[in-house]
């Protein structure tokens, strides 16, 4: 096989199956550890939105963030299979494959390598918060419509950030959460009901290890 079908191949694989039209939410990060918040979100947004699928998109490594105790892709991605637990969810290590960290980039290749899936992005409001100092987050939000999970107490913090602020225009009532997959971007909503408190960095020891759950 040569290097360029390797490549193919690989990308074919990190891609979950799907089909044109398919609805598709986009939930990424580390998963270091992978934990219940997540799997909630995800079928909090599932139903909220009227999504298809959900792809958790583990990411090599988050550049806001300090990686020294990343756990390897690999650990993740399987404990994050673990975790998911639902055929709607799907577990894809794509950014490791196509070579990027940045949730711009892997959006843009998305939308050109999957061209007739609606994308919605989906993030917790404790990222709201800081989407103002993602790379490209103006034309992030230019390209997929988003969903905000709240996250109490990050409430207030997050839809008075920045980017919130900026985007504010844009925001959609949430009585039309529904039909968010099919609005042209910009376009975000912001969902609440689901009170869960769990984070990553509460299931880690100081020396990085998973605490068990």
């Amino acid at each position: 096989m040569t290097d360029a079908a390797s490549v193919r191949l690989a990308i074919r694989q990190a891609l979950p199956p799907h089909s044109d039209g398919m609805r598709i939410g986009l939930l990424g990060g580390s998963f270091n550890p992978p934990h219940q918040a997540h799997r909630a979100i995800s079928l909090f947004a599932l139903k909220r939105l009227q999504l298809d699928r959900v792809w958790w998109l583990v990411t090599p490594g988050n550049p806001l963030k300090n990686n020294g105790g990343l756990h390897a892709l690999a650990e993740r991605a399987e404990a994050a299979r673990k975790v998911a637990a639902d055929p709607r969810i799907e577990i894809s290590c794509l950014e490791s494959v196509i070579g990027t960290r940045y949730t711009a980039d892997t959006i843009d290749y998305l939308r050109r390598r999957a061209s007739r899936l609606r994308f919605v992005w989906i993030m917790g409001a404790d990222n709201l918060a800081q989407f103002h100092r993602w790379q490209k987050w103006q034309h992030i939000a230019a390209q997929v419509p988003m969903a905000v999970v709240d996250r109490p107490p990050r409430s207030f913090r997050a839809l008075n950030a920045p980017a919130a602020r900026a985007l504010a225009r844009y925001r959609i009532p949430e009585a039309q959460a529904s039909r968010l997959a099919d609005r042209a971007a910009p376009a975000w909503v912001y969902l609440t009901g689901l009170k869960l408190s769990l984070s990553s960095t509460g299931l880690r020891n100081p020396d990085g290890s998973w605490k068990s759950f």
